[in-house]
């Protein structure tokens, strides 16, 4: 591709600066020129002339380090207040028996994130934007409209995180929550993109906190080591056992994660050239995600077995006052700092993923390369929702408690959706070339997606119907399930087509292929399975959506 400059003028409106493309050789075509330059990470920085090929350890090393970020924050940002609540309620109540299920929530990290990177780093394109053009304006006023919805209950989850976090050490969240805004809202606008994923950096590190805080519950580590590789409940796979299963996975694995890293890859000037190493980041922060929440639920495991606190769980802000009681002051400490860390990196991711949607659907400069007097709409819009979300907390009486609820059920209906959307996309060979995905990953997605739409059916049936047999529904689910996906396998494989033969001349420059403009892209072709089953997703999504507003106005009076 040839280099064309950005033809910005000085003074010209943001619409404006935002839509004039910005074309250089391996970047996609459709950039603002915020996003074309060199990458400034927290940890180094790659020149953008820097086309030299990596060799030795050391300077591959040092690459990795520059570009490190999106991954590893995106993953340590979802063990988040919400996150940290459902894994010590798993371990105080449930022991260390449900380990083995954080485990198999690997894969599906690296998996869906592995998909968003290549978004990302292709097309140029913020998740909501692609949804919007690639699949009509519905899907996209859909997706975004759903995800505003239940990232603003989620940031608010975020500041209850903070208010029992701080209330630990007697702060008034009256004094706490409007502390916690303020410091997210100048940490996020400070117009570097470095010095915020630098403060980002801060909050990982502290995650490291839960380590320590594991051998205060004297662990015993052969217990850890069974139970990680041995699945099985304490107690016997009971409905509410399987509920908390589905808590587990639904709070690990978020649709915002999705419109966050695609768009933070994009802000942080990763093309395609750097996949493998944003690759490694991603891959990385799955293990810290896991070993995190796999230490938070032994915290409780241990802690409390054999106390009358062990089956007792009520809110992280108690476990950490029955820890002060049965273990020690400082352990108590300990839990609650760990839970303001959670609660202030998942505020700040989640609420970055709302704005980053928000500039992509309404065309608005949305980068953090960008300061206040040029991107004045992404910056307010991340504030407004920061004030929002805190101001709820604030209100005497607030529904709280039903709040926290109803973002583990929305999150569970919107996941498979958003992951359906995903699959499809990184399917799209107008949009990724040569980067589509390959037959193995499409099997083991569509594995991974058909069991999150399973877990989605059995979280809104139980919702609706709490006398269910979740353990029978799950058993009948996946027989079913294993039934669909080995007759479609069959139908796709009868039907399969040849490879392009430009296909296999692209894949010989994938470093530099990336996604023409999406004006000159050709529609996307739908065929009559494709639209039966968008139609019936259609359905579902609207049923239990509505069915979850029911459910919450009734738990509300």
């Amino acid at each position: 591709m040839s280099e064309k400059k950005s033809a910005v003028r000085e003074g010209a409106p943001e619409q404006a600066r935002v839509t004039a493309p910005v074309q250089v050789e391996g970047v996609p075509p459709v950039l603002d020129e915020a996003h074309i330059g060199d990458i400034r990470g927290a940890l180094g920085t790659i020149k953008a002339s820097d086309l030299g090929a990596r060799h030795g350890w050391r300077s591959r090393a040092m690459a990795l380090l520059a570009i490190m970020g999106p991954g590893l924050i995106v993953m340590v940002g979802d063990n988040d207040a919400g996150g940290v609540s459902t894994y010590l309620q798993a371990g105080q109540n449930y022991g260390p028996s449900l380990l083995w299920v954080l485990i198999l929530l690997i894969p599906v990290l690296i998996v869906n994130q592995e998909m968003v990177i290549r978004l990302g780093a292709v097309t140029g394109v913020g998740h909501a934007r692609l949804i919007n053009e690639r699949f009509g304006r519905f899907w996209g006023w859909f997706s975004v409209g759903d995800l505003f919805v239940l990232n603003f209950l989620t940031i608010v989850t975020e500041f209850i995180g903070v208010s029992l976090s701080l209330g630990y050490f007697g702060v008034s969240r009256y004094i706490a929550v409007p502390l916690a805004a303020v410091a997210l809202v100048a940490i996020t606008s400070t117009g570097s993109f470095r010095s915020w994923e630098r403060f980002m950096y801060v909050f990982v590190i502290a995650n490291f906190l839960v380590i320590p805080l594991l051998f205060f519950a004297s662990p015993s580590f052969g217990a850890i080591a069974h139970h990680t590789f041995v699945p099985g409940v304490q107690g016997g796979a009971s409905s509410t056992a399987v509920l908390l299963i589905i808590a587990i996975v639904g709070t690990t694995v978020a649709p915002w994660q999705l419109f966050f890293q695609q768009s933070n890859i994009i802000d942080k000037r990763i093309t395609p050239r750097w996949i493998n190493y944003e690759r490694a980041d991603t891959v990385i922060g799955a293990f810290v995600v896991v070993i995190g929440a796999g230490a938070l639920l032994s915290v409780a495991a241990f802690a409390f077995a054999g106390t009358p606190a062990a089956g007792h769980f009520s809110d992280a802000g108690a476990t950490a006052e029955a820890l002060r009681h049965y273990v020690s002051p400082v352990a108590g400490a300990f839990l609650a700092i760990v839970l303001l860390n959670a609660s202030l990196i998942g505020a700040g991711a989640v609420t970055l993923a709302t704005s980053y949607a928000f500039g992509d659907v309404f065309g608005v400069s949305h980068s953090l390369h960008r300061g206040l007097g040029d991107a004045k709409v992404f910056y307010a819009s991340f504030s407004a929702m920061v004030a929002l979300a805190a101001g709820v907390v604030l209100i005497p009486g607030a529904p709280l408690g039903l709040i926290t609820t109803s973002v583990q059920a929305l999150a569970g209906v919107l996941l498979p959706s958003a992951s359906v959307f995903l699959v499809l996309l990184c399917n799209d060979r107008a949009v990724l070339g040569p980067w589509v995905n390959p037959t193995w990953l499409n099997i083991l997605a569509s594995v991974i997606v058909g069991v999150l739409v399973e877990l989605s059916l059995i979280l809104v049936m139980t919702t609706m119907f709490p006398s269910l047999n979740a353990g029978a529904a799950f058993l009948y689910m996946s027989i079913a399930l294993v039934v669909c996906l080995v007759g479609a396998g069959i139908y796709i494989a009868s039907r399969r087509q040849p490879v392009p033969a430009e296909a296999a001349v692209e894949r010989e420059k994938r470093a530099t292929w990336t996604m023409p403009p999406l004006a000159l892209l050709e529609p996307a072709r739908w065929s009559p399975g494709r639209k039966a089953a968008m139609l019936a997703m259609r359905a579902y999504l609207v049923i239990a959506v509505a069915l979850l507003i029911v459910k919450a106005t009734q738990l509300g009076h």
